[in-house]
């Protein structure tokens, strides 16, 4: 196994620590915020973990072999994981409804409350609001995360399929769409009756088991094995489509997403995914 060490700054004395830690037989520099510890000894999992927690680092352990062209499909969550805001806590701020909105989402995200039954409720306070506020959002908060067009244009340049899959609205990922060059996008659709929301969501939601769903749909089509799909996300909704994937990556995650996932980061931003999935 090698080790991937990530963060903003990564002093050189902690890397030594680390090399020495794990018995690595070499450091080698992927770029300025990414080194990796070749032939390191995964059995000191848990004591590398402490350290780099301690030391604000993102760790993680890759198989010497893996090379990026053993994936053929990259799933992503929208909301907090491809761009920084929640899509529904932003427009319920044009409604004066953004703290109410948000203890729902936060209670949805933790796997305290049922996702589906949690969207209606959110949906629900957002009756009567001018649908010109989802193009206020989009323009005026909707922002990438850092390092995500690193990640599509390489992933994309390796041949890699894409899917934004989500439990926000299809406003948004049809026009992420275009924009990034996905491959396919899926997610849920608000209605809108004279240019209101109703506050009602229609058709079937996008659940944390339509999103598994989407993925095993996707990778069927393109008849991929499960091993070759990567899969990323921050909240209890997704980690039924992050089980589907032979690598899922906790981005800035809730914890008990960081717990399941195969990969957490913390400190990196998206195109910290990259080093994970070896050359």
């Amino acid at each position: 196994m090698n080790l991937i060490i990530q963060g903003n700054d990564i002093p050189t004395p902690s890397l030594k620590h680390l090399a020495k830690l794990t018995s690595a037989t070499a450091i080698e520099a992927l770029s300025s915020t990414a080194f990796k510890l070749v032939s390191a000894d995964e059995s000191l999992r848990t004591e590398t973990a402490a350290f780099c927690n301690a030391q604000a680092l993102d760790c993680g352990w890759v198989p010497a072999e893996r090379r990026i062209s053993d994936f053929g499909l990259l799933v992503m969550d929208m909301d907090s994981t491809l761009i920084t805001i929640e899509c529904i806590d932003e427009i319920a701020d044009m409604q004066g409804l953004k703290p109410q909105v948000s203890a729902i989402t936060e209670a949805a995200m933790r796997g305290e409350i049922d996702f589906a039954e949690s969207l209606r409720r959110r949906v629900s306070l957002l009756a009567g609001l001018d649908e010109s506020a989802l193009q206020r959002v989009y323009d005026e908060r909707l922002k990438l995360s850092p390092g995500a067009e690193i990640l599509l244009a390489t992933i994309q340049a390796a041949g890699i399929k894409t899917l934004l899959v989500s439990g926000g609205f299809t406003f948004f990922t049809e026009r992420l769409k275009p924009r990034l060059n996905l491959d396919y996008t899926a997610a849920n659709t608000l209605e809108i009756v004279d240019g209101k929301l109703t506050g009602r969501v229609l058709g079937d939601i996008v659940d944390a088991q339509a999103k598994a769903d989407w993925l095993n749909r996707v990778r069927s089509e393109l008849n991929l094995a499960p091993a070759q799909v990567i899969a990323m996300g921050d909240g209890a909704n997704d980690l039924k489509m992050m089980a589907e994937a032979g690598v899922s990556v906790a981005y800035r995650a809730k914890p008990v997403v960081r717990e399941q996932a195969s990969h957490a980061l913390s400190q990196a931003g998206l195109d910290g995914i990259l080093p994970l999935l070896g050359r």
